[in-house]
């Protein structure tokens, strides 16, 4: 016979049918083949065909297909009809599905291989799109790229981001001289500052050698900063004085303050500041020197309520 089209794939077709066993009141059966729903077979008990659907004779899903109500042993027959498998089933040609065949939300993170999301399949703008925060709220979230786990994304709070950027500003200390101390008529002599303001590391020896040492660990550049008031034998007597930075008990920086012969303050300060890159183990002290035009001994300044003369550092955030 003539026909327009395709040639069918075959000549003749039959559905394909399933006889059951009875068993006693039971309502569910197993189907030799996974359907849709109870439209795709036809379900017949004693020669009579069933109406299917919800509160009706019958449903079907997958391979279960549910009675409303139990059959009887010896005395009921049933069978069903395959409606759907009147052809063979192909799966779909290679790149033959598109986005419309498939639901949203349809693919879900157990469908999506390991490592197949790349750059190709990201959009940059998404990211640099955005408006840049400046501040962090207590509950934002920050992801982080973690180099030491492959470049895995991290997540981290305000509590822990903040924390761990940029340093603290540690190690650092200061001390005051909480008493006078006398020193020797043109001579260096090492500030004894011995009463500490702080001290974030225990870095700062107040007690036997006045100086700060870099902890392990903590090697960088360090703000050093002191500060002295200087006496002489009488209110006229200071010719000039020194304040100096040793590093490593080797003079480094200096600062002089010169009177002259004619002197005029019964009290002379001097402040020196320096910025310092330091390794660990290395030490810094402070020294100073008084000259008086007697030749008499003189006084570094100290108390403790105007602490005239003190010394300190701390580490610079780079």
């Amino acid at each position: 016979m003539a026909y327009l089209g395709n040639s069918p794939a075959r000549s003749f077709i039959s559905f394909e049918r399933q006889v059951f066993t009875i068993v006693n009141s039971q309502t569910v059966y197993t189907l030799d083949h996974s359907v849709t729903n109870e439209n795709d077979i036809r379900l017949v008990v004693n020669n009579i065909v069933q109406e299917p659907g919800s509160g009706k004779a019958y449903t079907a899903t997958g391979t279960t297909l549910t009675l409303s109500a139990a059959l009887v042993n010896g005395t009921d027959e049933m069978y069903c009809v395959f409606l759907g498998r009147a052809t063979a089933t192909n799966a779909p040609g290679a790149g033959s599905v598109g986005t419309a065949q498939l639901a949203a939300d349809s693919v879900t993170n157990a469908k999506i291989a390991d490592d197949a999301i790349s750059d190709e399949q990201l959009d940059p703008t998404v990211i640099t799109g955005q408006t840049a925060e400046t501040s962090i709220a207590t509950d934002d979230l920050i992801l982080l790229s973690d180099t030491s786990a492959s470049g895995a994304l991290r997540k981290m709070t305000r509590a822990n981001f903040v924390s761990g950027v940029g340093g603290t500003m540690t190690p650092a200390f200061q001390a005051n001289l909480s008493s006078n101390q006398s020193v020797t008529n043109n001579t260096y002599t090492k500030i004894q500052c011995n009463t500490e303001i702080f001290d974030t590391n225990s870095a700062y020896d107040n007690s036997t050698n006045y100086r700060f040492t870099i902890p392990s660990d903590e090697a960088g550049r360090y703000f050093i900063y002191g500060n002295i008031g200087i006496y002489g034998n009488t209110t006229t007597d200071v010719k000039n004085a020194y304040l100096s930075i040793y590093k490593n008990g080797t003079l480094l920086h200096e600062n002089r303050n010169d009177i002259g012969s004619t002197p005029y303050e019964t009290q002379i300060p001097i402040t020196i500041a320096s910025i310092l890159d330091l390794s660990v183990s290395d030490y810094v002290e402070l020294y100073g020197i008084v000259n008086t035009n007697s030749g008499s001994n003189g006084l570094f300044l100290g108390d403790s309520t105007s602490n005239k003369t003190f010394f300190g550092a701390y580490k610079i955030i780079e």
